[in-house]
């Protein structure tokens, strides 16, 4: 949970200003899926969270300590998330990014996800500047 928070607040400090989750929300985010962590010699590198929706799979919160960022922890997230979900027979990957995040859209299309629509973001959250979700997607091999 505090990994997930420092790695947004770095990222998205910019846009709003609050956690990204709290106990509630991870537990509620269980329930429907699962966590991939990366382990750096006992200390907690980053984490993605993966939710089976028949055959596609939702990708979120991928998140890299402040202090690993740009080492290629991400990247190896990336790989070993959609190898998990290719083995638990998904055949397509789903995610969805902040459109004023140009740099996450930038490393999901390196990758080869592409956008497939909008969504408003919750009008209920107060944010800095005006947002809202880019939906993206990818086939898995």
């Amino acid at each position: 949970m505090d990994l997930i928070n420092a790695a947004f607040r770095k990222a998205e400090s910019f846009i709003i200003d609050r956690d990204r989750v709290d106990l509630e929300v991870v537990q509620s985010l269980l329930a429907k899926g699962e966590f991939l962590v990366a382990d750096d010699e006992g200390a907690l590198a980053g984490c993605v969270y993966l939710e089976p929706r028949g055959e596609r799979a939702y990708l979120g919160l991928l998140s890299v300590d402040p202090t690993r960022q740009k080492a290629g922890v991400g990247s190896m997230l990336m790989r070993e998330a959609e190898l998990h979900c290719v083995r638990t027979g998904c055949r397509f990957m789903d995610l969805r990014i902040i459109d004023l995040r140009k740099d996450n859209y930038a490393f999901y299309q390196r990758r080869g996800y592409v956008e497939t629509g909008t969504e408003p973001f919750p009008s209920d959250l107060d944010t800095k500047l005006p947002c809202h979700f880019v939906n993206m997607s990818k086939p898995l091999p």
